[in-house]
């Protein structure tokens, strides 16, 4: 399947068929996620891979108790990450480790650490989320193309899965996203023409 068959073939599944995906999908979809572009190469995120049927069970009041959270093989809860200091540290680590030269890095993390002192809490919070949202089109583009579906979701409580999931104030819950079998049937896509997007 090509990339634009993809696209516009993939929607968003209201229900499951339960079944579990094979874990080695699980894990080519991660290496998708894992890639994905981000402001400065950041990714300033962190994704919760949920599979238990207990867990997803405790989500679903939370989640307005949508069938596609219990039905789903796996959930991921895409969190913004909202320590951008400790991350640029990270990323000069890693550019060290791939054979950076030490006036790249301190240039790097210099520019950033700049860029990051600048931000209040909120923005770097909302700049963290814009950044797990370009991971999200990889999540569901990319469960399209290894032969499952995918169902990115904004209706749930974030304060609540944070209390669920035991997750620290730095790692906040921006959107979910089920993936699985769907058991479903899509409806014809409706999309504005384009001439409605771009001028």
């Amino acid at each position: 399947m090509n990339f634009k068959d993809i696209v516009k073939s993939r929607y968003a599944v209201k229900k499951f068929d339960g079944r579990q995906l094979p874990q080695e999908k699980v894990d080519e979809l991660l290496e998708l996620i894992r890639y994905s572009a981000s402001s400065f190469g950041l990714q300033p995120y962190k994704i919760k891979v949920i599979s238990d049927k207990k867990t997803k069970e405790e989500l679903a009041p939370a989640s307005w108790n949508q069938p596609q959270i219990t039905s789903c093989s796996h959930l991921l809860v895409f969190c913004a990450y909202t320590d951008i200091k400790n991350r640029i540290i990270q990323y000069g680590k890693l550019m060290k480790n791939n054979g950076a030269k030490p006036e790249s890095i301190k240039g790097f993390t210099d520019m950033t650490s700049g860029y990051e002192a600048k931000m209040s809490d909120d923005a770097k919070l909302v700049w963290a989320q814009k950044q797990v949202y370009i991971a999200l089109g990889n999540a569901i583009n990319g469960a399209k193309a290894l032969g499952f579906d995918s169902c990115p979701m904004e209706g749930f409580n974030a304060e609540e899965y944070s209390k669920i999931l035991k997750l620290p104030k730095n790692i906040v819950p921006t959107v979910i996203c089920a993936i699985g079998y769907a058991a479903d049937t899509p409806r014809p896509k409706i999309r504005y023409e384009k001439e409605d997007l771009f001028f």
